[in-house]
């Protein structure tokens, strides 16, 4: 009250204590939402407020901490989660809005639908009849909301990119037909917050996808809340988040703080378009097939025309390009799809039909003509490519050399990941490969022609990676809703367990490769039981001079420099994705999981 006395604590863990209690000694009454949370402009009630409702003051001595409103424990689970055969839950929810964003994702999802019902009937029951509970999920479209969702939304009938939006569109039918309750949110505002102060009641949802502008909404509007929260997050994060970026403290002592990362997530909470690293969730997306179960066996639905369709919307991707295109319209026509803005001349080469910004419909059926889908090196890494092979194109596209990375390129420079891009398409170009994807050097027109010579002597018929079927991505993500739950000290656990198997790759190597080389994959999950046995080093023939556990993303790994054996003493630090030049990684490998 006004007559108690309270001092202000000086406590280097709470930096900006004394100032946020000056700011509110001048604001209390500002905003009526502070006398809610039984601020009276007193210091105490201030320093209450400051410790138990935000984060920025220490708890007082001798003071009972009451339990802010949102920590209040939400009802367990209750109700089983069955398969749908429709989507209708998703229609009512997606409004008919008229932003352009959300038109896109509604009509991709009707135009898949029957795919999306099929594939539901033809999901497995869950091994050992786990079964998975019906979850309220929001889905918080960050990247739609405010000043950067106009701009977002400005650009999608100009050209600008649908990656997102497709994986949005997809994420929503998945969980949908997964038995799943959804609520669809593109506001700033959507959480109610209260004028000043955070959230006043506890969130109902048990799941809340978002992206990282909806993180930056989310931690405005639930100041301390959003601690309690964030193990029900999931972000969708297209190029992924590697575990150095994402430690904030780390990041920043380690030169990893970009604008990007450091938000202290466990980094399987990152869910990204192809599966860069196992640090993250692989989400993906679906690949639209080029026919209907019931055309199948129809051989003219394979009948190509002699054209190719050049990957690239706006103009400025087809600068510096026109030497490659040349060499490829010597063999085939030329299509492209790219804005053109009314009264501006266009700058594209003479040989190319420009059909201008096509519907999403209409660019499918302009791909199911063309024998090859050509890269122009950017944009990168988007769902394109594989929609294009699903709808029998060959894809055609630059190599880099050297690779394209943070620290030689614009726009991977402060992504949060290290990764070196060997081509436009990585994924395409290492799992795909020949005869549907091929890959050369844009500025040998000796490659080019007699990469054409060969697409035009090859047929191939439509192909969709497994895990860019709706069935594919049905099963892992109810993989993902079942088993991952990053509430609490449990950690997934997956049937059948997996087999360990531990490699020591060479300077330099990343676990994904260390991995990889062995036909196996990097399981950030099974770093701790490399922890827990220092004879592994011993096992695998590596005298160590000395071991020591660190904070270091590259530890467990052998630095042959001093025979120095290193082990992980931070879990957020698990990398399958770091390397470096003086260390020999300790690499968690398993066998594929199905």
């Amino acid at each position: 009250g006004l007559n108690e006395k309270c001092e202000v604590p000086t406590d280097p863990a709470y930096p900006v204590c004394a100032e946020k209690v000056e700011f509110l000694r001048a604001r209390w009454q500002s905003d009526p939402c502070y006398a809610f949370y039984r601020v009276d402009g007193s210091t105490c009630s201030i320093l209450v407020y400051l410790s138990q409702v935000e984060d920025f003051c220490p708890t007082q001595p001798g003071r009972n901490h009451t339990a802010a409103s949102w920590r209040h424990k939400t009802p367990s689970y209750t109700k089983q989660a069955f398969l749908r055969d429709s989507l209708s839950p998703l229609y009512e929810v997606i409004s008919s809005s008229s932003s352009p964003a959300v038109k896109f994702i509604r009509s991709r999802v009707e135009r898949m639908s029957e795919s999306w019902i099929w594939a539901g009937r033809g999901m497995k029951p869950n091994r050992n009849k786990t079964v998975s509970p019906q979850m309220k999920v929001l889905l918080h479209l960050g990247a739609l909301a405010g000043d950067v969702g106009q701009r977002f939304e400005a650009m999608v009938d100009r050209g600008g990119p649908l990656g997102e939006l497709v994986q949005w569109a997809d994420l929503s039918a998945c969980l949908t037909i997964l038995g799943h309750n959804l609520t669809f949110s593109t506001s700033k505002h959507f959480f109610n917050k209260s004028g000043s102060c955070p959230i006043q009641r506890p969130l109902t949802f048990d799941l809340i996808y978002t992206d990282y502008h909806g993180l930056a909404h989310l931690r405005r509007a639930m100041g301390l809340a959003f601690q309690h929260y964030q193990c029900r997050f999931r972000i969708l994060d297209s190029f992924g988040t590697e575990p150095a970026f994402n430690l904030a403290s780390y990041a920043h002592l380690h030169g990893y703080k970009t604008l990007w990362g450091s938000w202290g997530l466990q980094p399987l909470q990152y869910m990204t378009m192809f599966p860069h690293t196992p640090d993250n969730s692989f989400l993906g997306f679906v690949g639209e097939d080029a026919v209907k179960t019931s055309d199948e066996f129809k051989p003219e639905i394979y009948k190509k025309d002699n054209i190719a369709v050049v990957y690239g919307k706006q103009e400025y991707m087809w600068q510096g390009k026109s030497d490659y295109l040349e060499v490829i319209s010597q063999e085939l026509e030329i299509h492209g799809t790219v804005y053109q803005p009314s009264g501006r001349a266009s700058s594209l080469p003479g040989f190319v039909k420009n059909h201008g910004l096509l519907s999403q419909e209409n660019f499918l059926q302009l791909l199911r003509r063309a024998k090859v889908f050509v890269g122009l090196g950017f944009p990168y890494e988007g769902p394109a490519p594989v929609e294009a092979v699903a709808l029998g194109c060959m894809f055609l596209q630059p190599r880099f050399d050297p690779p394209h990375s943070s620290h030689n390129d614009v726009f991977y420079k402060g992504k949060p990941t290290t990764r070196q891009i060997t081509s436009q398409h990585p994924y395409s170009e290492r799992f795909v490969g020949k005869p549907f994807v091929w890959t050369v050097d844009m500025n040998n027109r000796t490659d080019i022609r007699e990469a054409v010579e060969s697409i035009l002597k090859t047929k191939v018929k439509p192909f969709t990676p497994p895990e860019f079927t709706c069935l594919g991505m049905l099963e892992r993500m109810r993989r993902y809703v079942t088993h991952q739950n990053f509430c609490g000290n449990s950690t997934a656990v997956w049937e059948p367990e997996p087999v360990l198997r531990v490699l020591l790759g060479p300077l330099g190597q990343s676990c994904v490769d260390v991995c990889q080389r062995s036909a196996l994959t990097c399981d950030p999950a099974l770093f701790h039981q490399i922890l827990k046995n220092f004879c592994l080093f011993l096992r695998i023939g590596l005298g160590c001079s000395s071991m020591v556990q660190e904070v270091n993303h590259l530890f467990p790994s052998y630095s042959p420099w001093g025979r120095l054996c290193g082990l992980q003493q931070e879990p957020l630090l698990f990398s399958c994705a770091g390397s470096d030049s003086s260390h020999r990684r300790l690499c968690p490998c398993r066998s594929h999981r199905e």
